[in-house]
């Protein structure tokens, strides 16, 4: 069997890719080791840039995230209580994000690229990629206790952080980055409503939080936890009181409480690997960066990524461009660590660190006074919040 691409993982990337190869007459084949409940069952990010929303468009799959997806002009920023808006919407001359569970645009992907006659092998066991040098790379996988081989001309990983993409790449050719935070953030799904009409991030003496939400009726809080903290030891009513406290006096009182419906704890790294590519294997997503997520920035860089990647294979099916796909790593990673240092910016700022009192501490606390009190500091955040354009 030999397809054109063979793409690894059915998360976001893996399927906006495919369906914009599809868009442009190109076949590929998606192969992912989970089963298709558990994939659209995966809680994640839930702020799109309009990059990421532009690329639902193209590809015809933004009927139900038009519908259900709620747009936002800004974000609150809350400091011990006392909390500013950021008008993002005016701050960047009109710039919003859109507020839609990746989860839902999971959904959404999957459905669609089925409908469309796309192959999407769930339950592919034991990947691996041969012959990434070479011009006719090969997949192995098993299906049902069967051994397949496919051939093609070009592999894209997006199968995560533990993916097989990135392990096949030879390590002396693979230099790797990463920063790991000595926090975590606990958080709960849960059926109640917003405590405001956008996000809330607030930075408090006891650590950070963040009001958020998956629509009008699902809220998706968090609380900055140390690495050691283990979920059991987290009731529901623990975790309301800690809310409530990070978020001051007046704020505490919006607080709507719910059934939550799920509770977890996520590691906080920075994480990049360069390069993105080598022979006819290209990395995308969180195969090649993870990112905190305080500036919401993992799933819509994974689109950026695609949007390069897309455009290079096609580049080189419709007019034999090798350029693009000679310049892709280095054009996705111009922007990757953007959006690395504005993540770490971000987390640096909001969160808590054991040396908070020292002066380490005080710098980070009179930078966000600074961004808070300067417009020029506000449109710098405010333009990296909504995403640098492709």
């Amino acid at each position: 069997m030999h397809v054109p691409v063979a793409i690894i993982g059915c998360g976001p990337s893996g399927l906006l890719l495919s369906h914009l190869l599809h868009v442009q007459g190109i076949d590929s084949i998606i192969l992912e080791r989970k089963d298709r409940a558990y994939v659209e069952g995966r809680i994640r990010a839930g702020v799109l840039e309009m990059g990421t929303v532009g690329l639902m468009e193209r590809v015809g799959v933004d009927a139900r995230m038009k519908r259900e997806g709620i747009i936002h002009g800004g974000i609150y920023i809350s400091v011990n209580g006392k909390r500013v808006h950021v008008n993002i919407e005016e701050l960047t001359g009109g710039s919003t994000v859109m507020i839609y569970g990746q989860t839902e645009v999971t959904k959404d992907l999957i459905q669609a690229r089925l409908d469309h006659g796309g192959e999407i092998v769930f339950e592919a066991d034991d990947v691996s990629l041969h012959d990434i040098e070479s011009d006719a790379p090969r997949v192995r996988y098993v299906k049902d206790g069967n051994p397949v081989e496919l051939t093609c001309d070009y592999i894209a990983a997006c199968d995560g952080f533990h993916g097989v993409g990135r392990q096949t790449m030879p390590s002396s050719k693979l230099e790797t980055f990463e920063k790991v935070y000595p926090f975590g953030w606990l958080g709960v799904l849960a059926h109640a409503k917003p405590v405001a009409d956008e996000l809330i991030y607030a930075s408090h003496d006891r650590g950070f939080a963040l009001c958020s939400m998956r629509s009008e009726t699902v809220v998706r809080h968090y609380v900055q936890v140390p690495s050691s903290e283990k979920i059991e030891d987290w009731s529901d009513d623990r975790f309301w009181n800690e809310l409530r406290v990070r978020l001051g006096e007046a704020d505490a009182e919006l607080v709507n409480e719910g059934e939550v419906f799920e509770k977890s704890i996520a590691p906080l790294r920075s994480f990049v690997a360069e390069p993105l590519s080598h022979g006819r294997l290209f990395l995308a997503g969180d195969a090649g960066h993870i990112v905190p997520p305080t500036g919401a920035k993992g799933l819509n860089l994974a689109a950026s990524d695609v949007h390069y990647l897309s455009e290079a294979l096609i580049g080189k099916f419709k007019q034999n461009r090798d350029d693009l796909l000679e310049a892709y790593s280095d054009t996705a990673l111009a922007r990757v660590w953007k959006a690395e240092r504005f993540s770490w910016w971000m987390t640096s700022m909001l969160h808590t660190f054991d040396d908070h009192h020292d002066f380490d501490g005080r710098i980070r606390r009179a930078e966000l006074e600074y961004i808070l009190s300067s417009k020029a500091g506000l449109t710098t955040l405010a333009e990296n919040y909504v995403g640098l354009p492709y």
